[in-house]
């Protein structure tokens, strides 16, 4: 069978493109992808080449948010069939190493995640009609559930993994600096958590219009509307919580400054080298973590998605057919207009 792809080469560099697919083997099962949605490392890859010191050093078939309908099983798949719908985890650890020895492969030495430049060669993505995936990341949905919502299982994870870093959530009033998918979906994740209140700040009205459809209390743009921030700078800090989504500097002042004493910050966007006021944060003795990926959450997240718990519908604000990918990447980057865009492999 033949299946378009949506391969990088270099920077600015993307092609659709036709090739052969192989039938499964092992434990693989064939995939026809319905929707993938556009990451921002898919957009770091093709509009800067890389990220940070992670180059594109050959072609790569781009994406790791997708899901999609089997189409065939190879001799080893049990417990699948023909025609279900399921969600694609781009997650496959090795299950033998050091870490994953430890429950957190997450961190994985050998970790194969779909779409991905880091190692060498690249692990290739789900931007294409068809692909094989090992049975273990694959997850059923009902058929019901819409195929766009159910490829927002990965950042959703991802989030999941973020707020279980903070701790116990039940009652306590969080900031998330960053309304991307990532930080509108911090607020749904947060808001199930039991969050008494979530403020979410950005620069774009459209995102935090998003951000309160999907659990915030209160938003601030703060390009227009900044010094309402000093109120939650009174008395040290007003925040148990901060999900830092936008990894802007600014955004980090502004969790330090607002953050109570003994406050956590949880630092879920990523970036280069960034300046850290470390005065107010050791004399606030607030703790700083990290956030990185998921593992088990991903199969929360497919079926939270799948009975409703939580609908990541108004994340999805455009979707694109692949032979478009190109103008679909451009609206992704245009967050005046945008929060998470797909691509549709319907042919």
């Amino acid at each position: 069978m033949q299946t378009r792809v949506c391969r990088l080469y270099g920077q600015d560099d993307l092609r659709i493109e036709t090739e052969a697919t192989t039938d499964p083997v092992g434990d693989e099962i064939l995939i026809r992808v319905g929707a993938g949605g556009v990451c921002g490392s898919d957009m770091h890859y093709y509009f800067e080449g890389g990220i940070g010191q992670i180059r594109v050093r050959e072609p790569i078939i781009l994406g790791h948010e997708a899901a999609g309908t089997i189409v065939a099983l190879g001799p080893d798949a049990t417990g699948f069939s023909v025609g279900q719908k399921v969600a694609i985890n781009p997650s496959h650890p090795c299950g033998t190493c050091k870490y994953c020895q430890q429950d957190l492969q997450q961190h994985c030495l050998n970790m194969k995640f779909f779409g991905s430049a880091m190692p060498m060669p690249h692990i290739q993505g789900a931007f294409r009609d068809l692909v094989n995936v090992r049975q273990g990341q694959c997850y059923p949905i009902a058929d019901s559930t819409d195929i766009g919502r159910a490829a927002c299982a990965e950042p959703l994870a991802v989030c999941l993994h973020a707020v279980a870093r903070a701790g116990d959530l039940s009652g306590k009033k969080v900031l998330i600096t960053g309304a991307g998918p990532i930080g509108s979906l911090c607020a749904a994740a947060a808001k199930r958590a039991g969050a008494s209140e979530i403020v979410v700040t950005d620069l774009q009205d459209f995102a935090l219009g998003v951000a309160r459809k999907m659990g915030a209390t209160h938003t601030i743009n703060i390009a227009t509307a900044g010094d309402e921030l000093t109120a939650y700078e009174r008395d040290k800090g007003h925040f148990d919580v901060c999900l830092e989504c936008s990894a802007a500097p600014a955004a980090l002042r502004t969790a330090i400054s607002t953050l109570r004493p003994q406050g956590i910050l949880v630092q879920v966007g990523v970036a280069g080298e960034m300046p850290v006021p470390f005065n107010p944060l050791v004399a606030k003795e607030i703790t700083v973590t990290g956030t990185f990926r998921f593992h088990t959450e991903f199969g929360d997240a497919v079926r939270m998605i799948d009975s409703g718990e939580i609908d990541v519908a108004p994340v999805i604000t455009q979707t694109y057919p692949l032979e478009t990918a190109k103008e679909a990447f451009d609206v992704a980057r245009d967050r005046s207009k945008s929060v998470k865009v797909q691509l549709s492999f319907a042919s």
